[in-house]
């Protein structure tokens, strides 16, 4: 049987208005999206994730400790959720080059005899996902927030905020951690009393090359940088020994763009993030602009949490905790200076940390008082999140970390 179409005749011979055409394109390229989106969430219904999502978390009433995630690519979706390993408060976790073991840290302050945090190691099987315990040894100061492996994989180095200092934990052939081969004390405070009474280190970072360790203490406002010896795991204070931000800033964590030529420190307390020029030879940083996470600036009860740079370097991501939402930066190439474009919020409930898929496509937020991760998607030409509906169950959760299934 077939069929014939009739011909509607327009009212008018008038051209289209370019405005009109141009929301037709906007419209398909929404619906072509749509279309793309769901064609790869069917491809991969049934078949096996691409990726291992390990989370972090805080235990208590409801988690145990590290969890493991199926993730499937380029779908963004997200599988049942398992306990791939059972650890006191592992908050932050670290994984080596080779993808084969596994570091968190234990944010505790009674850890054996002594007032210290913890941090463990793992073996990790790619595989199945499976987490083999190898060792647990002290963090040498309290409350452990923040680690990160160099790039030999043989030293691993750790952020205590309670304690303000910053420890290296050399890494023994079998994956087991030893005592600290080097140990540095910060000192000093700033000017918001209740937050900056003393030094709080809060992340730390080797520099591309991995010749420098740069710590941001929110308690002194310094970013400071170390250089780090590959071969002896030691530290000591650069020439210059630091960035200093603005009082009351309260650094917190810190990224380096993918080109080397410039980082973004993110800043807890006044809720700003700070674009960096790095002078690789120097290990030195000089500042290129600062901008709001939000438009209102800080409110009572919020604070930033984590500040990632997309794989393409055009584009930053922070998160806001109190307002529950994602700030979205482009970046201007030839400058490095971020431009705040979007601030997005929908099923974020205090977003700790966050990370992108290996990809680039989506972004993934830890919901640490939602008790769950949500998936937003990342448009690749503008750097804007939509929400894909997608999410699961994991109990506090507070750091997220990809391994490629093999």
């Amino acid at each position: 049987m077939g069929y014939r179409f009739r011909e509607v005749p327009r009212q008018s011979d008038e051209p289209l208005p370019d405005s009109f055409l141009t929301q037709i394109g906007a419209d398909m390229r929404v619906t072509l999206a749509a279309v793309l989106i769901l064609i790869s969430s069917v491809s991969s219904m049934g078949a096996e994730p691409t990726h291992w999502l390990y989370v972090g978390t805080y235990t208590g009433a409801k988690s145990k400790g590290i969890y493991k995630i199926g993730y499937h690519a380029p779908s963004g979706k997200l599988e049942k959720v398992e306990l791939a390993a059972e650890v006191q408060s592992p908050s932050f976790l670290a994984i080596d080059a080779e993808k084969s073991r596994l570091y968190s840290v234990g944010e505790i302050s009674d850890f054996g005899s002594r007032r210290s945090g913890a941090v463990s190691s793992f073996g990790l099987d790619k595989v199945t996902g499976a987490l083999s315990p190898l060792s647990t040894v002290s963090s040498v100061g309290s409350g452990p927030c923040h680690i990160n492996v160099d790039k030999s994989g043989k030293y691993v180095a750790v952020a205590n905020y309670g304690g303000g200092s910053t420890a290296i934990l050399p890494v023994g052939d079998d994956g087991k951690l030893g005592e600290a081969a080097d140990f540095q004390q910060h000192k000093g405070s700033s000017v918001n009393k209740s937050r900056q009474e003393g030094p709080h280190a809060h992340s730390v970072n080797f520099s591309p090359d991995g010749k420098f360790l740069c710590v941001a203490d929110l308690g002194l406002d310094k970013l400071l940088v170390y250089r780090f010896d590959g071969k002896k795991g030691k530290i000591a204070l650069n020439d210059p020994p630091a960035y200093d931000t603005k009082e009351g800033a309260g650094p917190r964590h810190f990224a380096f763009h993918p080109s080397g030529k410039y980082a973004y420190l993110l800043n807890e307390i006044d809720m700003t993030l700070e674009a960096l020029a790095y002078d690789a030879v120097k290990g030195s940083f000089e500042k290129i602009a600062v901008v709001s996470t939000k438009p209102d600036g800080p409110q009572k009860g919020e604070s930033t949490a984590e500040v990632v740079v997309h794989p393409s370097g055009k584009f930053v991501y922070s998160s806001n905790r109190g307002h529950h939402s994602i700030s979205v930066y482009s970046i201007d190439q030839a400058s490095g200076k971020p431009e705040r474009i979007q601030v997005a919020q929908g099923g974020i409930k205090t977003p700790r940390n966050f990370t992108l898929s290996p990809d680039g496509r989506f972004l993934l937020v830890a919901n640490q008082d939602g008790d769950s991760i949500v998936v937003f998607a990342i448009d690749q030409e503008t750097g804007k999140l939509t929400a894909t509906g997608d999410s699961v169950a994991v109990p506090m959760p507070v750091c997220l970390r990809f391994v490629k299934i093999p």
